[in-house]
């Protein structure tokens, strides 16, 4: 090994972090969604929820002053809450960002007074459907044909999670 490579095996990488999301983050948070889903959302829609009173974001960066990785956003109705998205930057998945985003964003959700989460996942979507039973998600439903695809459609689970009150 050279030094460099030996400094890089040894120097540890900073802890990404996790906070509320911004109108400032909006172009990187519609690259990411564009990236992630076939019908992409753009950075004016994103500005427009995030202006919301009743939308939670949160925002995942690999260090404190780098672009977004990834983010969260959910809709509060009432007690119950619906997470719109969950996207990570292609580049940067499998380093669980998407489980730190959703262990944040849990905590705001229940101080709003939210005890039930819903979300929807496509039915064949692996990694995600890994990802929400580890967070503590069971299916509860099935939509037939709900999401759009290059292949033409796909199926849909619904699932939920019920939070304590804090």
């Amino acid at each position: 090994m050279t030094l460099l490579s030996d400094l890089v095996f040894w120097w540890p990488r900073p802890d990404p972090v996790v906070g509320r999301a911004a109108t400032a983050d909006c172009d990187d948070l519609a690259a990411i969604h564009a990236a992630s889903f076939h019908r992409g959302w753009g950075a004016e829609d994103l500005a427009a929820m995030l202006t919301e009173a009743s939308v939670i974001a949160h925002v995942v960066r690999r260090r404190a002053a780098a672009p977004a990785a990834g983010f969260i956003l959910s809709r509060i109705a009432g007690d119950e809450a619906e997470i719109l998205t969950v996207a990570t930057a292609p580049r940067l998945r499998g380093r669980g960002y998407a489980g730190r985003l959703i262990a944040a964003h849990l905590p705001d959700l229940m101080r709003a007074g939210v005890r039930k989460l819903f979300l929807e996942v496509e039915a064949e979507n692996a990694p995600a459907l890994k990802l929400y039973a580890r967070a503590g998600f069971e299916p509860i439903g099935r939509r037939k044909g709900y999401y759009r695809t290059a292949q033409g459609a796909a199926d849909a689970l619904t699932m939920r999670r019920m939070l304590p009150a804090i």
